[in-house]
């Protein structure tokens, strides 16, 4: 069998990676609506729609100046944020862990429908299918890019949902100081990604996701 052509290789990354994106953020306005707060509901951004969620700037202009930066080896991006107004909460604290966990979650959910597809194709078609088939191609970047997405956002530092998690279980005088540092988290991010210290920690968080996951149906 061929290997895929870099177009259809990109077409295969493109399914994974707006659902990635686009249930993400559904997830976030989904999960606070049932806990109280319907504000993204009532915009619209609890939908599968991807042109509800995608952010010209972070989802298209950053990630591709990151990779060409990068020497094409790293790529960083965001959504649009779903509006969400936490004195609606019922419980402040609990429900905005919650509400930000919600995101990662559904990352993680989606890498295990990934992996159940690669382990199907792997059991049925074969391993040389697996790597040169359309599908399989999918599989992989599904794989890839929620493992990404869930390391990166679960990292303890705001404004990523990790930071939000963190903050609402801290007492009150860590939580103000812990605060102070959203306005400066991008840089801070970006900071580590330039001085080589963000990649080897994704990379082991997600190792550690994908064995978890991996145990869990069978894939080795």
């Amino acid at each position: 069998m061929n290997e895929l052509s870099t177009i259809q290789t990109i077409a295969a990354a493109a399914l994974p990676l707006l659902l990635a994106i686009t249930l993400h953020e559904a997830a976030h306005g989904w999960v606070a609506h049932r806990l109280g707060d319907n504000t993204a509901y009532m915009m619209g951004r609890v939908t599968i729609n991807p042109l509800k969620h995608i952010d010209p700037i972070g989802t298209i202009v950053v990630p591709i100046a990151i990779y060409i930066l990068s020497g094409f080896n790293f790529a960083f991006g965001w959504a649009k944020p779903v509006p969400v107004n936490f004195s609606r909460l019922r419980n402040i604290r609990r429900d905005t862990a919650l509400v930000a966990f919600a995101g990662p979650a559904s990352n993680l959910l989606m890498l295990l429908a990934w992996a159940v597809v690669a382990k199907v194709i792997l059991m049925t078609s074969g391993p040389e299918y697996f790597v040169n088939s359309f599908v399989g191609a999918m599989a992989k970047f599904g794989i890839l890019i929620n493992s990404i997405l869930a390391a990166l956002n679960l990292l303890p530092l705001l404004p990523l949902d990790g930071g939000r998690i963190l903050n609402s279980w801290l007492p009150y005088k860590l939580s103000q100081a812990f605060e102070k540092i959203e306005p400066y988290g991008l840089f801070i991010i970006m900071g580590l990604m330039f001085t080589g210290i963000l990649s080897p920690l994704l990379f082991a968080m997600m190792n550690i996701i994908n064995r978890i996951v991996f145990t869990l149906i069978g894939l080795n």
